[in-house]
C-alpha cells in the first residue's frame, strides 16, 4: 500500500496543466485538515448507536469549535467560515466536494480526471468547473467511500470498480497503479424523475408520429431493438416507450447495472453480480435470462445485451415472449444486427451463420437506432423493420429517419426527419392486434426541426 500512498500526495497542482485557484487549494486543504481533526474528535465505537439527527447536532457543534480555534490563525472570510461549516458535513456524511454536483439535476455526468480538474456534462454540453479536492489523498478517501457504501472494495489489488449508487447513479472509478496520473472517478448521473416521451417529443428526439408506431408496435407484442453509441439515450428511449407496455402484463428486467426506471406497477426487477475477491460468486446476464424465463413473464427488458445472453434472449422471443425489448451498441441498424449475430456466435453454440440470421429475423421485427450529434443533441436517426433474410443477408427497410442538414451559430445540429413511405410488414399484426394507424403517418415527407 505505501508505494500507492507516496505516488497519491506528491502530485503538484502545476503538474496537471491549467490554472488552479490558490485560494481554493489552501480552502479545500484547511477543509480536510479539520475534518481529519473532526474525525479524530469523535468517538468513532459510538456512531453506530447514534441516531442520526443527534450525530448531525454533535458534529455541527464540534465542527464550529474546530472552525473557530483553526481560523484564528488562518485568513478566513464571513463566506468562507459558513461554507466550511457546510462543507464539512458533506466531507463527513457526503461525497466531499462534489456533493453539490450531485444535488445539482442538470449534471448528467461528473467526470474526475485529477484533484484539481472536474468536468460536467450539462445537457449535452461537457464544461469545466471550480471544484476541486485538496490533493490525490483526498480524492482516494471520497473514492473509498463511495466504493464501501456499495460494498465494494478499491485498492492496489482491485483498482477498478464499476458499480451503481443507492440513487441509481453509475460510478467508475481506477486508482493506481492502473490509473497513470492518479485516482479518476466517472459518475453517470440519473434524474430522480425519468424522462417521458412527452419530454423526449418536446426536445425533439423524436417525432410524433414515430412515437405512434413505436407505441402500437409495443401494444400489439412486436420485439425490438434501441441501438446506438455510448451516451445516445438508449437506456432513457427504453425507459421511456416502456409506458406503453399494457399494465396488466408482468415485465422481468436484467440489467448489467440497474439503471431502468420503468413507470409499470409489475416489475421483476433483477442485476448482474460480479466476482468476489476470489473469483467466485460471479452472477452473468446470461443465467438471469434464463431464469427469467421460469418467472413467468410476460415480457423481458434486457438493459443491455452484450455478450452469450443474446442467444437466450433470442430463444425467449420466439418461444412465447414476443414484445421483449433490449438494448445494443451499434453505429446503424445494420451494424446492431451484424453485432448480434456476433454475440450469438460468443453462446458457445457452433451455428452456422444462416440459421443465426433465421433466428434473429424471426425474433426481431424493428430497429430503433439512436445517435447523439453535435451539439449534445439526442436523435431517433432510423427505424428500420426486419423483413427477413435474403441472399445470405438481412433484408431490412427504412420507415423513417433523421437527416442532419447543418449546425447553428452555436454549433448545435440541425435537420430535419424524413418518412421513407414504405409501408411496414407488421402492419398486419397491428391490426390483428385490434390497431389500426391512419395511412397517412407513412407517407413520404420531410419534416425540419430544431434543437
Amino acid at each position: 500500500m505505501a508505494p500507492m500512498q507516496s505516488r497519491t500526495l506528491m502530485l503538484d497542482p502545476a503538474q496537471v496543466g491549467g490554472d488552479v485557484d490558490d485560494h481554493e487549494l489552501q480552502y479545500q486543504r484547511f477543509k480536510v485538515h479539520i475534518h481529519e481533526r473532526l474525525v479524530d474528535s469523535l468517538d468513532l465505537s459510538m456512531l453506530a448507536h447514534v441516531p442520526q439527527k443527534e450525530l448531525e447536532v454533535e458534529v455541527r457543534q464540534l465542527a464550529t469549535e474546530l472552525i473557530a480555534e483553526e481560523s484564528r490563525s488562518k485568513k478566513l472570510t464571513g463566506n468562507d467560515k459558513e461554507r466550511l461549516l457546510d462543507e464539512i458535513f458533506d466531507e463527513v456524511f457526503g461525497l466531499g466536494p462534489l456533493e453539490p454536483l450531485m444535488r445539482d439535476d442538470s449534471v448528467c455526468d461528473i467526470l474526475v480526471n485529477n484533484p484539481f480538474e472536474v468536468y460536467v456534462e450539462r445537457h449535452g454540453r461537457l464544461e469545466p468547473t471550480s471544484v476541486m479536492f485538496a490533493d490525490q489523498a483526498h480524492l482516494l478517501r471520497i473514492i473509498q467511500r463511495i466504493v464501501s457504501r456499495v460494498g465494494r472494495r478499491i485498492d492496489e489489488v482491485s483498482p477498478l470498480v464499476d458499480a451503481r449508487l443507492p440513487d441509481g447513479s453509475r460510478i467508475n472509478a481506477v486508482i493506481p497503479p492502473l490509473a497513470l496520473d492518479g485516482p479518476t472517478l466517472s459518475i453517470r448521473r440519473f434524474g430522480r424523475k425519468p424522462l417521458q416521451i412527452e419530454d423526449l417529443l418536446d426536445v425533439g428526439s423524436i417525432h410524433g408520429d414515430v412515437v405512434e408506431f413505436l407505441a402500437a408496435a409495443i401494444d400489439a407484442r412486436i420485439s425490438f431493438l434501441v441501438s446506438g453509441g455510448t451516451g445516445a439515450g438508449k437506456t432513457t428511449m427504453l425507459n421511456a416507450l416502456a409506458k406503453f407496455i399494457p399494465t396488466d402484463e408482468r415485465i422481468v428486467t436484467v440489467e448489467d447495472s440497474a439503471e431502468l426506471q420503468l413507470q409499470h406497477k409489475h416489475v421483476v426487477r433483477m442485476e448482474t453480480r460480479p466476482p468476489n475477491n476470489e473469483g467466485a460468486g460471479e452472477i452473468t446476464p446470461r443465467s438471469l435470462v434464463r431464469n427469467s424465463l421460469r418467472m413467468r413473464p410476460d415480457r423481458i427488458v434486457i438493459g443491455e445485451v452484450r455478450g452469450g445472453e443474446a442467444l437466450d434472449m433470442l430463444q425467449a422471443m420466439n418461444t412465447g415472449h414476443e414484445g421483449s425489448l433490449t438494448t445494443i451498441h451499434a453505429n446503424d441498424s445494420r451494424d446492431a444486427l451484424a453485432r448480434l449475430e456476433l454475440m450469438v456466435a460468443m453462446s458457445g453454440f457452433d451455428l452456422p451463420i444462416p440459421v443465426v440470421r433465421q433466428y434473429i429475423a424471426s425474433g426481431i421485427a424493428l430497429i430503433v437506432h439512436l445517435a447523439r450529434l453535435k451539439g449534445g443533441v439526442r436523435r431517433v436517426m432510423q427505424v428500420s423493420e426486419i423483413i427477413g433474410v435474403k441472399e445470405g443477408g438481412f433484408h431490412i427497410e427504412d420507415i423513417f429517419g433523421f437527416e442532419q442538414t447543418g449546425v447553428d451559430e452555436l454549433g448545435v445540429a440541425q435537420g430535419e426527419f424524413f418518412f421513407t413511405g414504405y409501408r411496414p410488414v407488421c402492419l398486419g399484426r397491428l391490426r390483428a392486434a385490434g390497431i389500426r394507424l391512419p395511412d397517412e403517418i407513412f407517407d413520404k415527407r420531410r419534416i425540419p426541426i430544431k434543437a
